[in-house]
């Protein structure tokens, strides 16, 4: 307001004098400029505040890896955590707490000098119990026995594979793989008459497999070759009786002729296979060992 009186009495002052009539138009020109050129420099600074944008950061600068600047409780405070209402999900446990099955009921009993009612329980405890505690199987949360586990195979073992020993009495021998028992574990054979390694079985994580194959293709094995077949059988101890106070000899471990035989039905399918093959029946032959400056991460089989 006190701008614009200003300038009615420039105008007045300047209809008495046309000189100075000059000198307020060239000012009022100079002033609209100026307004102009204010109300520009406004709409950039807008603009340049809109463009600037700060990048998210975390309210919890990290010193280190994994380690903040400030502690649990310190962030607590500084997010204003406490002003927030937080109420975690129920779990199903305590949704079936809330939903819990009355235990007892109330009944009107008649009869003056009986109270009127009676709290009775809905579910009523046995009248007789066992005298001796029967064991019952547990229910599991839906876990399997290991009989009904799913049998996986490396893919580097297939049927003919020649395979490197790591535990057992025949540790560091090499033996063909002939099929996977229903249990997991993998049959082997040395064969016999090259490396001593009779028909056994061994653990697909104790076995190093190779790139060398033999065609067991033609090879048929007996079909009672199973988990049974090779289980230990327990070796009875001997009974004292009268006159043999002292006689402590164990019943000892003697292979069945059953055995022999299914050794020679498999060993005699193999052996004209390994000799059509040079050098196979010295490879079988041969142990495996680290010596110094072999490592068996540089190995290939």
């Amino acid at each position: 307001m006190a701008d614009e009186k200003k300038v009615t009495e420039e105008k007045k002052m300047a209809e008495d004098n046309p000189a100075d009539e000059k000198k307020a138009a060239d000012q009022e020109k100079a002033a609209g400029d100026k307004k102009a050129a204010g109300d520009k420099k406004a709409t950039g600074d807008k603009k340049k505040a809109k463009r600037v944008r700060k990048a998210h950061t975390s309210r919890n600068p990290v010193l280190a890896r994994g380690i903040g600047r400030y502690s649990r409780s310190a962030m607590y405070a500084r997010k204003a955590m406490y002003k927030r209402k937080y109420k975690a999900p129920e779990t199903k446990i305590e949704k079936k707490k809330k939903e819990k099955e009355q235990a007892t009921i109330t009944k009107p009993v008649g009869g003056d000098k009986n109270g009127g009612s009676r709290v009775v329980k809905l579910r009523k405890m046995p009248r007789y119990y066992p005298t001796e505690d029967v064991p019952r199987k547990l229910l599991s949360h839906g876990k399997k026995n290991f009989a009904l586990h799913k049998r996986n195979l490396r893919a580097s073992i297939t049927p003919g594979t020649v395979l490197i020993l790591l535990t057992g009495r025949h540790r560091g021998k090499r033996v063909v793989f002939l099929k996977q028992l229903g249990s997991g574990l993998l049959l082997v054979t040395g064969p016999l008459v090259i490396n001593r390694v009779p028909l056994r079985r061994a653990h697909q994580k104790f076995v190093i497999a190779t790139s060398t194959k033999v065609d067991v293709s033609g090879v048929k094995l007996p079909k009672h070759l199973s988990d049974f077949y090779f289980k230990k059988k327990k070796l009875r101890k001997p009974k004292h009786q009268e006159g043999e106070i002292f006689d402590t000899e164990k019943e000892k471990y003697e292979i069945t002729e059953r055995r022999k035989a299914d050794q020679k039905t498999v060993d005699s399918q193999l052996l004209p296979i390994i000799k059509k093959v040079p050098q196979l029946r010295g490879y079988l032959r041969s142990t495996f060992s680290l010596s110094n400056g072999i490592y068996p991460h540089k190995l290939v089989f």
